[in-house]
């Protein structure tokens, strides 16, 4: 299982919107077969395993990562392919969330006379997989919230000036995290204040580049944004009644915009771009701010998790911009403490992560509470 797992990890997220899945093979203790779930509309982990052990499958045991899945996608059902290779035992390590499969995998093995276990390494697949699980199941893409701080909380001077706050090895943590995630979202002010690419880059790496989301109202990006860039892969979120003028410029640059009936604060509504991106299959985002995006995030309850980059300097200033606004909460017991805590350096700069706990009694994608 830990080489199955290790399989599933070695997909790096290229695999979107399907989970990442490792498989072996195993006769007479050694293995004989190994796969990887290909991009959507490729091969899945059992399928390639199965190639590569032969008629070796034959009697053997397979060991995935996640339950193969039964039904007809962009690819035949996996479990025609196990039982037909003739697999006497399916060791996997969770249930896949998917309604189409949810068990039925499994049972479909079952009726076919193989042995099935299921639970080993089941938490680690959770966390491989915790974007397709969050997704499966409420129907959201996994959101995470991600900002650079001075130790004082400050993400800019009083002046607005915000770079750098942290260090080189801390940007490429940040240019990672856009690798492992569908989308990358940010207000307006971001964009006009520091005229971001929000591209991922990444040395000796073919990178994943995230669709680039922006809210904006009144349409008040520069249709020469670098954000907007060449390639049709950014969606600017507005209000409807929005300026015709403006968006036909924008458009005309090759962003996508898109109109929101606004919230009752006459914003645009974060949690139904958030759904809009669901249903495209852009099953993560990453939300890089500024303060009053972060501040919707969390009042809102929309973050699965945040990644806090803390630079050893302290900005200072009453009219610096803190990492999160919003309104808060109004009682320290409100603030409930992340889950699954994490502490690193990246260089002189140190980076806090974890889960966030949704409401009363609400629990962290790591603790299985979806």
């Amino acid at each position: 299982m830990e080489v199955a797992l290790e399989l599933a990890r070695s997909c790096d997220y290229a695999t979107s919107p399907n989970p990442m899945v490792g498989a072996v093979v195993i006769r007479d203790g050694e293995i004989v077969g190994r796969g990887r779930t290909a991009p959507a509309g490729g091969p899945h982990a059992e399928v390639t395993a199965l190639r590569e052990a032969g008629e070796a499958a034959r009697g053997a045991t397979l060991v995935v990562s996640l339950e193969p899945c039964c039904h007809q996608g962009r690819t035949p059902p996996c479990t025609e392919a196990v039982v037909a290779a003739g697999i006497s035992r399916c060791i996997a390590a969770m249930p896949d969330p998917n309604p189409r499969v949810s068990g039925s995998g499994l049972e479909a093995l079952r009726r076919a006379g193989i042995e099935v276990t299921v639970g080993v390494g089941s938490e680690t697949a959770r966390l491989l997989n915790e974007q397709y699980l969050r997704w499966m199941t409420a129907g959201v893409p996994f959101v995470t919230a991600k900002f650079a701080a001075s130790l004082d909380g400050r993400i800019a001077t009083a002046s607005g000036e915000s770079h750098w706050i942290t260090g080189d090895a801390a940007r490429r943590l940040g240019h990672l995290l856009r690798h492992r995630h569908d989308a990358v979202l940010v207000g307006v002010g971001t964009v006009l204040a520091d005229d971001p690419e929000l591209s991922t880059r990444l040395e000796g790496t073919v990178a994943r580049q995230p669709l680039r989301v922006v809210l904006d109202s009144r349409l008040s990006v520069p249709p020469a944004a670098r954000v907007i860039g060449s390639d049709g892969r950014c969606l600017i979120a507005t209000r409807s009644g929005a300026p015709a003028a403006a968006r036909r410029a924008l458009e005309a640059a090759g962003a996508r915009v898109i109109p929101f009936t606004p919230g009752a604060d006459g914003r645009v509504p974060l949690g139904e771009v958030l759904k809009l991106l669901a249903e495209e299959e852009r099953i993560s985002v990453l939300v890089e701010g500024g303060a009053r995006v972060h501040g919707s995030v969390f009042d809102q309850e929309l973050a699965d998790r945040v990644v806090a980059y803390i630079a050893p300097r302290v900005v200072g200033g009453e009219r610096a911009p803190c990492a999160v606004a919003g309104r808060g909460v109004a009682r320290l017991a409100a603030a409930a403490p992340l889950t699954g805590v994490t502490v690193e350096r990246a260089g002189d700069d140190i980076v806090v992560s974890g889960y966030c706990v949704r409401g009363q009694g609400g629990a962290s994608p790591v603790q299985g509470g979806e």
